[in-house]
């Protein structure tokens, strides 16, 4: 008996892992981490609103939101540096940095709040893979440091 449940908790094993396998290999890049976050601040993955705090891992797909008296700094991995203020929110729509295989991109949207950027190595190495958008514009980047508003 002893022997059987060993057996059935190793293949129960083996599938889980399999099962689980394929949907983490699916998962969205690995885009950046927090630095610095103080008040209401959240990551945003699919619908879950997560408490978000420093050192914490942000991926392609993810939005940051600050709360009325939050602050949030994050770094991407191409050390692109981007502060939101109070009542603000940035969506990372793409996020590629893989010099070696030029595959270089970085998609951001300010959807509202004020919002500092500083540019990275991604605009250094291809200023044309960078983009940040507003609810009114798209903005090309040449190697930059802006801050941006949108209303609400």
């Amino acid at each position: 008996m002893a022997n059987s449940l060993a057996a059935f908790a190793l293949v129960s094993s083996v599938l889980l892992m399999s099962a689980v396998e394929p949907a983490m290999a699916q998962e969205a890049a690995v885009a950046g981490r927090i630095k610095i976050a103080s008040g209401s601040v959240f990551v945003i993955r699919g619908s879950a609103e997560l408490p978000a705090a420093v050192g914490d891992t942000v991926f392609a797909s993810d939005s940051v939101r600050t709360g009325a008296d939050g602050r949030l700094g994050l770094t991407l991995k191409d050390e692109t540096r981007v502060s939101l203020g109070p009542s603000s929110e940035v969506r990372i729509d793409t996020f590629r940095f893989a010099p070696n295989e030029s595959s270089l991109a970085v998609a951001l949207t300010f959807v509202r709040g004020v919002v500092g950027y500083v540019s990275g190595r991604i605009a250094k190495l291809a200023p044309d893979a960078v983009r940040l958008k507003t609810p009114s514009a798209i903005i090309g980047v040449r190697g930059t440091t802006l801050a941006v508003r949108v209303a609400s």
